[in-house]
């Protein structure tokens, strides 16, 4: 691996992005939202294989093999032939960010710098269930050697949340905490709706017959979340649209759901009503409100039938922010208690919808690019478009997003080496000086989040 990777290829830029590098790399990792199995780390169970490790839990691989017309269930088996399958489609991945990821990791995990080929692929199989064996290649000796801090779990609204208390007693050298999600109260087209209103009323012994109900249910299930650690919440909608509904509507429209009668329409209104309730909510408690818009979730029912849900078959939609979010922003926008991070897989509202915004209300900051994004071109795209309007702190730095539990700190390494290079190109074009760009480093790096997510 060149040691200069993604630092840029500007020979009088290059021995300042160095310096900026090696001050963003000292810092441990906040990983403020991600989707880790907080049960991975509980357990501490040794990796099975390669495949378990490295393939499946990560959807940007499967999705791609799927393309090729490569289903999950030639992925199950035999692990080293699922691996050979792998390695012959390798080339698949060329020029993607999971391609770099993954060489990443197998340089910085494995000492691996050989190229993934047919021919190398049971070699490189081998040497990797080799190091698995390993004692310092459990999830609790990886959490450490990752230098983690903070890693946040992403967790449903009745989660009993044991894992997590359990894990707050180990040492594991930084913290584990849950995020409290609430999607599957908030939006009736989902099927498991409501079973999951009948399991909020359970977990906290607070009736959901009533919207007020609902509502007090919810309160109390932040509050249980805020006292096993989370500092944030997280919302996956379709799009942002929030609606100041009267008193007398929302009972209405709540027991009109309760009963059944889920149109499209009631249940838009419902989605739109409760990111606004969430939102009061959050300037109440303090929880940090996440926004996660604009994917189109299980877009094929027919892999999700096959496979289950979140199988990579989640496909962007056209989101716009402005007028969605103003009875959000006019109502607790300005208000000394409520942060607010929002996502978009829609690149065209960069510069147009969110910049603006994030540049003009104290409560909004802006996440960095998400998903089908979170690449070197799209954070130089990303880059570009916001900071103008925006600039570095209206931004919460990097959020790595993943399941994947060994891809987060060569993510977040990627992130660190792209954004030294961006910062020393700024510097040499006269927008920044070199002490600048080395505070604004250390704080990309670590503290835009550490201090936002109040970790």
């Amino acid at each position: 691996m060149h040691k200069d990777r993604y630092l840029g290829t500007d020979p009088q830029s290059l021995p300042l992005a160095r310096e900026l590098y090696d001050t963003m790399r000292a810092y441990p990792i906040i990983s403020p939202h991600g989707h880790v199995d907080p049960l991975l780390l509980l357990e501490n169970k040794p990796f099975t294989n390669p495949v378990e490790l490295l393939i499946t839990p990560d959807h940007y691989l499967t999705r791609m093999l799927m393309s090729q017309g490569i289903g999950l269930e030639q992925l199950q088996g035999d692990p080293l032939e699922a691996w050979k399958l792998f390695a012959e489609n390798w080339k698949l991945f060329r020029s993607t960010p999971s391609r770099i990821w993954m060489h990443e990791i197998f340089s910085s995990l494995f000492d691996i710098y050989e190229l993934l080929t047919p021919e190398s692929a049971e070699h490189i199989y081998q040497r990797i269930n080799e190091r698995l064996t390993e004692p310092d290649f459990t999830p609790q000796a990886l959490f450490k050697r990752f230098d983690i801090e903070v890693l946040a779990t992403t967790d449903a609204t009745s989660q009993p949340l044991d894992t997590h208390a359990q894990l707050a007693t180990l040492d594991l050298g930084g913290r584990v905490i849950p995020t409290f999600r609430p999607d599957d109260v908030s939006d009736p087209e989902r099927a498991d709706w409501r079973n999951s209103i009948d399991s909020l009323a359970a977990a906290t012994g607070e009736s959901c017959d009533s919207f007020a109900g609902f509502l007090e249910a919810l309160r109390i299930r932040r509050k249980y979340f805020k006292d096993h650690g989370a500092t944030a919440t997280d919302h996956g909608v379709l799009n942002p649209q929030t609606l100041n509904l009267a008193k007398n509507d929302k009972e209405k429209l709540f027991k009109q759901l309760l009963s059944g009668q889920i149109a499209p329409e009631a249940s838009a209104t419902f989605r739109a009503v409760m990111l606004l309730e969430h939102a009061r909510m959050a300037s109440d408690d303090g929880l940090v409100m996440q926004l996660h818009p604009g994917s189109l979730r299980d877009y094929s029912s027919g892999i999700a039938s096959l496979y289950g849900k979140d199988k990579g078959f989640d496909i962007p939609v056209t989101t716009t922010y402005v007028r969605e979010l103003r009875a959000l922003l006019e109502e607790v926008g300005f208000h000394p208690n409520f942060r607010m991070v929002i996502f978009t897989l829609d690149e065209s509202v960069y510069s147009r919808e969110l910049a603006p915004l994030a540049g003009a209300y104290p409560s909004i900051r802006l996440g960095p690019p998400w998903w089908f994004h979170d690449s070197l071109n799209g954070m130089e795209r990303w880059r570009d478009a916001i900071t103008e309007t925006a600039g570095f702190y209206n931004t919460v730095g990097f959020i790595d997003d993943t399941r994947a539990f060994c891809s987060i700190p060569v993510r977040h390494d990627v992130a660190r080496r792209f954004d030294a290079g961006y910062l020393s190109r700024e510097v040499s074009r006269h927008r920044l000086t070199k002490e600048e760009a080395l505070e604004v480093a250390g704080d990309i790096a670590y503290k835009l989040s550490k201090d936002f997510f109040n970790l």
